[in-house]
């Protein structure tokens, strides 16, 4: 199942969200501001952002400009009373993948965040097949024929994301902001660490290797 932040200092735009996504299967958090937001990124692992622009502490302009100066990619819906060229082309020049003006049709709202999961190579079925081999997202596991292996949450999200993109060389600094959040207090060290629990919990699969790449970090290569 998806997990959508929506981020919106109204509380009423911030239930109707709720209420739509969830009776389409989504996953909803919600926050009034991007500091709050940050916050819950923290402690949950979020698919997508439909963001406010005009809100207190911390505005969508600069909770976008944030996360991209972080290599964070993390696909975002603007929704906005804003309607002008301007404003559009501020929030598309600080990073956001998509923008929308309210009031916004349900129907047109639920299509542009599907495709933007779509691009975002984020399989519908949560799955990932590398020859005998699947990630199954919802439940965590890596399964080869009879043998299951559940992985802690980090773990797992450090693989699926090296091998959602294999070939791409991601750094230690990305991986952190991308699984342990921009305002994780954990060093760059962990990523290391966790590659290193995945290689010893996966040696002697052919399907797949975790390489490093000397003064830049890792990639995954799909080896079938």
């Amino acid at each position: 199942m998806f997990h959508i932040l929506v981020v919106d200092d109204d509380k009423n735009t911030r239930m109707y969200f709720d209420a739509v996504l969830k009776n389409n299967g989504y996953t909803v958090s919600v926050a009034e501001n991007g500091e709050e937001a940050l916050s819950v990124m923290d402690s949950a692992h979020i698919d997508l952002v439909v963001l406010d622009i005009m809100m207190p502490k911390m505005d969508g302009y600069e909770f976008t400009k944030t996360l991209r100066e972080c290599n964070n990619t993390l696909p975002i819906l603007m929704v906005s009373a804003k309607q002008t060229p301007r404003d559009k082309n501020r929030g598309f020049a600080v990073g956001t993948d998509d923008y929308m003006t309210k009031p916004v049709d349900q129907d047109e709202f639920l299509y542009r965040i599907k495709a933007l999961l779509r691009r975002a190579k984020i399989a519908n079925e949560r799955r990932i097949v590398v020859g005998d081999v699947v990630l199954d997202y919802d439940s965590l596991t890596v399964t080869k024929g009879d043998v299951v292996q559940e992985l802690p949450q980090k773990e797992f999200l450090l693989l699926y994301k090296l091998l959602t993109y294999p070939g791409k060389i991601f750094t230690r600094i990305q991986l952190m902001d991308e699984i342990w959040g921009a305002d994780s207090e954990t060093g760059w060290e962990t990523v290391t660490v966790h590659v290193g629990r995945l290689r010893r919990r996966f040696e002697g699969w052919d399907e797949f290797e975790i390489v490093s790449v000397r003064g830049l970090g890792y990639k995954a290569v799909k080896k079938v």
